[in-house]
């Protein structure tokens, strides 16, 4: 079958879409009622004791815009992959955000370092970070990826690692303001790292989870040549 051929039949059998929003309006859509869903986990499980205590630290601050402006830009990051035409650049837009979140984490380890020499760094074990992140994100997870399965699977390696970094960062901020950790070293291995770990895992089944569903060609080429 000729290439204008098989276009033409596949115009023809194509059934009528909607075009989808803008990929920032869609993100925001998904970042309001996400956050809904944050603040009514905060409070079913009650803010952190020393909360408004913290939110007063400049450091705790940063931190937890970094994560909240992680959120937002991987969101959108997400659905400008699935449309098709973008720009490569705009996948990586939150790169910065996430450097910002991470250059908290690191000053608050170079702060206790110099406070408390290597006792400061001492890794404490708190295996509940990634059930509790992985518990909080689900919500947001299935919501993100059931917006995201309406566009194009052009890119599914990224568009759902970048889908997996939102809702588990905003799980992270959540879990800042319920669970009284302050140990910069083990938020940043058990939180970050918890983070991190997730949106590999949701970059691996990318091409299970957004499949291009193809055309079945054999039933175009045995049908009847429309008359001329």
């Amino acid at each position: 079958m000729q290439t204008e051929e098989l276009i033409r039949r596949l115009a023809e059998n194509a059934p009528p879409v909607r075009r989808l929003a803008h990929p920032a309006w869609r993100a925001m859509v998904w970042f309001g009622l996400s956050l809904a869903y944050a603040a009514m986990v905060i409070y079913t499980m009650g803010p952190r004791s020393d909360i408004f205590v913290r939110l007063t630290e400049l450091r705790f601050v940063i931190e937890l815009l970094g994560a909240l402006s992680t959120t937002v830009m991987a969101a959108a990051a997400a659905f400008c992959a699935g449309c098709p035409g973008r720009l490569l650049w705009e996948r990586f837009t939150p790169g910065p955000f996430l450097f910002v979140w991470l250059a908290s984490l690191g000053d608050g380890c170079w702060r206790e370092w110099l406070r408390s020499g290597s006792e400061g760094l001492s890794v404490r074990f708190d295996f509940s970070c990634f059930p509790a992140i992985l518990a909080i994100s689900v919500a947001p997870a299935i919501l993100i990826f059931v917006m995201i399965r309406r566009g194009a699977p052009i890119a599914p390696i990224a568009t759902t690692g970048l889908a997996t970094l939102a809702a588990t960062a905003l799980a992270a901020a959540t879990l800042q303001l319920i669970h009284p950790q302050d140990a910069s070293i083990t938020v940043l291995i058990w939180q970050f790292g918890t983070v991190l770990t997730l949106t590999g895992i949701g970059a691996l089944f990318g091409r299970r989870l957004l499949r291009w569903q193809a055309p079945d060609l054999r039933a175009l080429q045995t049908r009847e040549q429309p008359i001329q």
